[in-house]
C-alpha cells in the first residue's frame, strides 16, 4: 500500500508524533509512506494532488483545505484521511472569537475525509458533527527512548521542567507568580525550560536548554517535576497532552492544569496534582519538593500507565485504521 502523507510543516512534533515516528512500523506492514509539504503555489497543489492518483490514500496532517483543493483532492485522490491534534477550527492567540474561513474551511475538509483521526474525544465530537467515520487515535511515543541509563549526578537540586515551543511559552509564564513564590521558599530548587526561547525569575535560576531531538529525553530524563499549565479555553481543550506523556516516559510526576486530556492523563494524587489557580500551583509543587518518597512512588505508576501510548501499540492501530479506510490488504 502506497501512502501519500500531506503536510505543512514536516519538521514539526505534530507531524512527527502523529505519522513520522510509525515510519517504520507501517513498512514493515506493507504500507509506505511519502512525506510530502503541502505547497503554498495554486499550481504546485494542484500538480502534487494530481500525483495523488499513484497512491492507495492520501493522509492529510492537520491541514484545512481551500475550495478548490478540495476539488482537487476529491477527484485525484482515492481515499483521504484527515489527522489532526489540535483544534484547528479555533485560534490559539483568540479562541473565544469565530473565524468563519477557519471554521468552513475545517467542516470542507472534515466533510471531505473517507476517515477522520482525532487525537482526542474533544476534536473526534467536533469532527463527528461533519462526518460519522472519526476513530480517536492518542498521539503516541516511543517509551524506550526514555529509559534512564545512568543515574544522574545529585547536586542536591530538585529540578522543576518545561518542555515546549515559543508559542505555548506564554502559558508557562501564567503561573510565574506560583514559580516564584516556590523559588522564594525553597533554595534548592531549579527551573528547566526545554525550549528555542526563554525567560527569568526573580526567586528562582532558570536552567535554558536549547531544544533538540537529540537531547529532549535526557534533559527531561534528569528533571524531577514535570509541569504542564494550560488556560482553559476552545483551542487549549484540544490538545492532546503530549509533554505530560514525555514526563510520564521520562518517570516524572507532574503538576497540571485540568484541562482537555491533561485532566485524564494526569491522575490527582496519584501520578501528580491538579492546579487551577496559583495556589493549587504552589500547593501541589510544594508537596512533591518536600516528599522524595511520594516522587518516587508516583514516578513509578506513571511509568506503567504510560505504556499504553507507546508507539509499538499505537502504531499497530494506526495501521489498522488505514487498513480499514483504505479497504485493501496490506500485502497486496
Amino acid at each position: 500500500m502506497e501512502l501519500l502523507v500531506l503536510t505543512n510543516k514536516p519538521e514539526r512534533a505534530s507531524c512527527r508524533q502523529r505519522i513520522g515516528i510509525y515510519l517504520d512500523i507501517l513498512r514493515d506492514s506493507g504500507i509506505n509512506c511519502k512525506i510530502v509539504t503541502f505547497p503554498s503555489g495554486i499550481l504546485a497543489r494542484l500538480k502534487l494532488l494530481k500525483h495523488g492518483r499513484e497512491f492507495d490514500a492520501v493522509f492529510l496532517q492537520k491541514k484545512r483545505l481551500r475550495f478548490c483543493d478540495a476539488i482537487w483532492m476529491k477527484r485525484y485522490c482515492p481515499k483521504i484521511i484527515y489527522d489532526l491534534d489540535d483544534a484547528v477550527m479555533y485560534s490559539d492567540n483568540n479562541p473565544d472569537r469565530e473565524y468563519r474561513p477557519r471554521k468552513k474551511r475545517f467542516q470542507r475538509t472534515v466533510k471531505l475525509a473517507d476517515m477522520v483521526i482525532a487525537g482526542n474525544s474533544y476534536l473526534a465530537e467536533h469532527a463527528r458533527k461533519f462526518n460519522p467515520n472519526v476513530e480517536v487515535l492518542p498521539t503516541g511515543l516511543d517509551i524506550n527512548a526514555y529509559k534512564v541509563q545512568t543515574n544522574p549526578e545529585n547536586d542536591g537540586k530538585i529540578r522543576l521542567v518545561w518542555i515546549g515551543s515559543k508559542n505555548t511559552l506564554k502559558y508557562l509564564f501564567e503561573i510565574k507568580p506560583a514559580l516564584e513564590e516556590v523559588g522564594a521558599t525553597f533554595q534548592n530548587v531549579v527551573l528547566r525550560i526545554i525550549c528555542d526561547h526563554f525567560f527569568d525569575l526573580e526567586n528562582m535560576s532558570v536552567e535554558k536548554k536549547l531544544w533538540s531531538v537529540q537531547d529532549q529525553t535526557s534533559d527531561l530524563i534528569s528533571s524531577d517535576i514535570g509541569l504542564a499549565p494550560l488556560p482553559d479555553d476552545r483551542f487549549t481543550r484540544g490538545k492532546c497532552g503530549f509533554k505530560v506523556l514525555q514526563y510520564a516516559a521520562a518517570s516524572l510526576q507532574v503538576v497540571a492544569s485540568p484541562v482537555g486530556v491533561n485532566a485524564e492523563y494526569v491522575r490527582d494524587g496519584i501520578t501528580g496534582f491538579h492546579a487551577s489557580n496559583t495556589s493549587q500551583w504552589v500547593k501541589g509543587i510544594s508537596k512533591l519538593i518536600k516528599d522524595s518518597e511520594l516522587r518516587k512512588r508516583m514516578s513509578r505508576v506513571n511509568r506503567a500507565q504510560v505504556k499504553r501510548f507507546d508507539i509499538n501499540v499505537l502504531g499497530r492501530k494506526l495501521r489498522d485504521l488505514i487498513t480499514k479506510c483504505v479497504g485493501k490488504d496490506c500485502s497486496d
